[in-house]
């Protein structure tokens, strides 16, 4: 049995490696194969394994795209951005002007930048400068270019591709040769013919040096020499230089990509084509990149119909809203409208932890991670120095400008605020060329011109007839405003002076003190104490920063709870509202002027360690000693301001902000402080769900909350159980009006079934439940004691879903409450459902009214309600049936009247009518039973109120449902 065991592992050994051999030779399987197969003695092409290591290399997304939940791939989520060819005169155009002038010009492919020019010389390669604004796309083109080269469907006549990154030359401290610093990177490629100078080999390849702008360049002869051997050794710059005049492998090609500010690095004598990046100029390529983006981004195909939706929302919001269409002329704003949607609209339990200023800070690091603020002509400052920092001269100057705006509440700035803000100080020469260079290539990356809605692009002019400026997207303003304030940047004249005296002060006393303790030895004498007085200084400026820090925090809860803003959409209903428009009738605006929520926000969401870790990485270091300051006192006034009461709007911002925070501890502090979170009519999201139930997780098990409302959310079965966690945690639970269906009710079922719930109160009114799920839903009882009250209004139960519930009451000994009112239950199933209350130990109340009940029945119910006698085991159950009981007004004829008020808006009118014409008869009986003059008048008061909400059902004039039962 052994044997023949060995003899089958032999043969599928022997076919396993014929395999092998068969997939290495197959030219499509083999590129995954070789790696792993030794079976052929064949040399591996040292082009092919470059081609793999590229590939490998390109295709790896940065964190950024990685938080998305994987969706993505280079290939599929590529949009080709508009590339002219450019004059040299004409090179220098700046970013606004782009976006009118390129609309009629012709696109060009990266392939056709390499034909032949009128100017080429016979033996001389082509040296093509592509050059774009921050933003346009120009790093997404060459990865595109690379991975396109290695699968074979762009730039085939060149053999070999070199691509280099002038930030990573621009670091080299040792000199090295071309081939150096080829095998540097590429060690395969290191005795490759193709670079030996040899002949005309060099035709056939192309060097990529991405990022000139990075790298210190220098082509006066005196500074460096002239070399044609790639074997030299020179510093990495003198090696870039020589490629580009053509001293080095003049048969190579070059492309450079570069920024607007370091055109004149290379002189023009040297370039033998200018080409543009312009970005999505036209809304067509925008909404090829919105609709790659999106579609991936659903992951499921059940939402392609949504998403294909929201890509038509989004699509008419550029073609009306032009500030939008200018914003996206950049692909990077592309990207963050992608981003933010996929926050709004496809959070999910299952994918990552993202929040709206993680989003942003991302967003600045793909764009400006790493660099550092150089005078135009290279630089090599460590990226370690904040002040060098180009993010952190961002914030100077763009975020001290949106600091202003958003405290005056300015959206829009003129030329001269603009001169006022940025660079209006500049004094050295090193700064005048730093603010050049600012702003040909970042300033209009954050502000545009003002355009007007429903026009292309027209320029906004003032009363002077002056240009206007906003930024190019409004939150980004919000953004910067926070940052700055966070970053300790608005602090005044004098704390600045302040902190300067006290560092020099602080250095100093450490050198006197350790003379004085020598000088005491010798010299004993009092006077030297009078030097510990300087210690005092850098303790007295401790406790003066320690204010400005509370200040940020009273800043926080200050712009948070704003009076003049609390009735406004909530906070991300107003992003949405910036990226898709308004459909339908345009949101109340309580406050005047624009309104800036998402400030606060930001502040919070900057000092996440997360976000922080990113912004240390720009050059922007907010210490954990400050963030524990500004925590300090942030949670002793939003505890203060959440015990007020608040509009569902602005809770949910509070929500919002905790979330943005992610401190576990910070958040169960001050939810400790809330017994009640009341959302009525909030529109809910998936995002708003996840959101809740993330905050409510922060907070110990013993915490509960008294009341969560969420009725008129527009819930569904998903976002149900999103919420899950969030139910554990209350008390009463309130789901009204929410067309939750059947399939919920076996959700809310598990729930009830959990062994420490703590639901007393479940209301599920005006909820498609139908006879199916109210049955579903009753399996629950046998086993659940912690219900006191269910209210099953208007959920279609029917006369099975009520002889169901009397069948199951002595199973639950704990029920007080049962409202099954409009829920088309006729005499027999209402007389069970009472007799069984009556034998119920706790129950007292069950209401019957809306439902088609017969004047017979209503009688009996009354009867039955009443305990036949003391010694009796039957007992008193409260039947709310009508506004009379017998001839008798009920006691409960005012809470009857006004749920059928604040509901009716959302009922059936017709039976709504037919119900209180019911009333009125009721009412007209007992009226002529009554001798009493005072009894009568009674009864004319309840008539005149039905027949008030009569009229106001016939004239529609009834408020909207408001989520209200008993």
């Amino acid at each position: 049995m052994s044997s023949l065991h060995r003899q089958l592992s032999q043969m599928v050994g022997v076919w396993r490696c014929k395999r092998r051999l068969e997939v290495s030779l197959n030219p499509v399987a083999g590129f995954h194969c070789r790696t792993f197969c030794s079976t052929t003695s064949e040399p591996v092409d040292p082009i092919e394994i470059h081609k793999r290591k590229l590939i490998l290399w390109f295709s790896h997304l940065p964190q950024e795209e990685k938080q998305f939940g994987g969706y993505f791939s280079p290939e599929t989520m590529h949009v080709d951005p508009l590339i002219v060819e450019t004059k040299p005169e004409e090179r220098a155009r700046p970013l606004s002007s782009l976006k009118t002038q390129t609309s009629s010009s012709p696109s060009m492919t990266v392939e056709e930048l390499f034909d032949r020019t009128d100017t080429w010389n016979e033996g001389r390669g082509l040296n093509v400068l592509l050059y774009g604004a921050v933003g346009t796309g120009k790093s997404t083109v060459v990865r595109k270019l690379v991975l396109d080269w290695c699968a074979g469907t762009t730039l085939t006549h060149f053999k070999l591709l070199v691509p280099f990154s002038c930030e990573d030359l621009g670091q080299l401290t040792k000199v090295a040769s071309l081939r150096d610093l080829v095998s540097r990177k590429y060690l395969h490629l290191r005795k490759h013919p193709l670079l030996s100078g040899e002949g005309n080999q060099a035709k056939d390849v192309l060097f990529l040096f991405n990022g000139m702008e990075k790298m210190k360049l220098d082509f006066r002869i005196g500074s460096t020499e002239l070399c044609s051997d790639p074997n030299e050794a020179l510093p990495a710059g003198a090696v870039v230089v020589n490629l580009l005049r053509k001293y080095l492998l003049p048969e190579a090609n070059i492309l450079v990509t570069t920024r607007l500010s370091a055109l004149d690095r290379i002189p023009q004598k040297y370039v033998s084509r200018y080409a543009q990046i312009c970005g999505f100029s036209d809304p067509d390529r925008q909404r090829a990149y919105f609709t790659s983006r999106l579609l991936q981004q659903s992951g499921e195909t059940a939402q392609s119909h949504d998403t294909q939706a929201l890509i038509e929302l989004l699509y008419l919001n550029l073609q009306r809203e032009s500030q939008l269409a200018a914003a996206c002329f950049l692909p990077s704003y592309c990207w963050l409208t992608c981003a933010t949607l996929h926050f709004l609209h496809f959070t999910d339990a299952k994918a990552p932890i993202r929040t709206l200023t993680g989003i942003y800070t991302s967003f600045l690091r793909l764009n400006f991670g790493g660099e550092v603020l150089g005078t135009g002509a290279g630089t090599s400052v460590p990226i370690q120095e904040p002040h060098n920092s180009l993010m952190l001269y961002v914030v100077r100057t763009v975020g001290k400008l949106a600091f202003d705006g958003v405290t005056y509440k300015r959206l829009s700035f003129s030329e001269k605020e603009l001169e006022q803000w940025i660079g209006g100080k500049t004094k050295t020469d090193e700064e005048l060329h730093q603010l050049a260079m600012f702003r040909t290539d970042v300033l209009d990356f954050f502000l545009a011109p003002c355009v007007e809605s429903g026009n292309r692009l027209p320029v906004e002019l003032s009363e002077n007839n002056e240009r206007r400026y906003v930024f190019a997207v409004p939150a980004m303003q919000e953004y910067l405003a926070a940052l700055y304030v966070v970053l300790g940047e608005n602090k005044s004249p004098l704390e600045k002076l302040t902190r300067k005296v006290s560092v020099a002060i602080g250095q100093a006393s450490e050198d006197v003190s350790a003379i004085i303790n020598i000088l005491s030895k010798f010299i004993p004498l009092r006077v030297f104490a009078v030097f510990n007085l300087l210690k005092l200084f850098p303790k007295l400026f401790e406790k003066i920063s320690s204010k400005s820090k509370g200040s940020i925090a009273r800043t926080m809860a200050a712009e948070m709870f704003r009076t003049e803003d609390s009735y406004n959409e909530d906070v991300l209903d107003q992003v949405g509202q910036s990226l898709l428009g308004v459909h339908g009738p345009q949101p109340q605006q309580y406050s005047e002027g624009p309104s800036f929520e998402l400030y606060p926000i930001f502040m919070g969401g900057l000092l996440h360690y997360g976000n922080r870790v990113l912004l240390q990485q720009l050059g922007c270091s907010i210490q954990s000693t400050t963030v524990a300051q500004i925590t300090r006192v942030l949670r002793k006034y939003l505890v203060r301001e959440i015990s007020k009461p608040q509009p569902p709007e602005e809770l949910m911002d509070l929500l919002v902000l905790l979330y943005e925070f992610q401190n576990p501890r910070l958040t169960a502090e001050v939810l400790a402080s809330i017994r009640a979170i009341r959302l009525t009519s909030i529109r809910m999201t998936s995002l708003k769900c996840f959101i809740l139930s993330s905050v409510l997780l922060c907070t110990p098990a013993r915490y509960h909350l008294e009341e969560l409302d969420l009725s008129c959310c527009h819930l569904t079965h998903d976002m149900l159980q999103m919420l899950w966690p969030a139910f554990r945690h209350t008390h009463i639970l309130n789901l009204q009006f929410n067309s939750l269906g059947t399939d919920s009710c076996i959700l809310l079922r598990d729930l009830l079934l959990e062994p420490k719930i703590s639901i007393k109160s479940l209301r599920l009114c005006d909820n498609p439940l139908l006879e199916s799920g109210a049955c579903t839903l009753l399996e629950a009882l046998p086993e659940n004691q912690s219900l006191r009250h269910l209210s099953l209004m208007h959920t279609g139960m029917g006369d099975k879903g009520a002889l169901q519930l009397a069948e199951r009451l002595q199973q639950h000994t704990g029920l007080q409450e049962l409202n099954l009112a409009y829920n088309n239950i006729g005499d027999n199933a209402a007389l069970a459902l009472v007799d069984a209350c009556r034998e119920h130990p706790s129950i007292h109340t069950v209401h019957l009214y809306l439902n088609p009940l017969s004047d017979v029945g209503k009688q009996s119910l009354y009867v039955r309600g009443v305990p036949k006698s003391h010694s009796g085991s039957g007992r008193q159950v409260k039947v709310l049936a009508s506004v009379t009981e017998g001839s008798d007004i009920s006691e409960d004829w005012h809470p009857i009247l006004s749920v059928i008020r604040k509901n009716a808006s959302s009922w059936d009118r017709e039976r709504v009518k037919q119900q209180l014409k019911v009333f009125l008869r009721d009412l007209e009986f007992g009226r002529q039973q009554q001798q009493s003059l005072l009894k009568r008048l009674h009864f004319h008061r309840v008539e005149k109120g039905i027949r008030q909400t009569l009229q106001m059902l016939e004239k529609d004039t009834l408020p909207p449902s408001t989520g209200h039962s008993k």
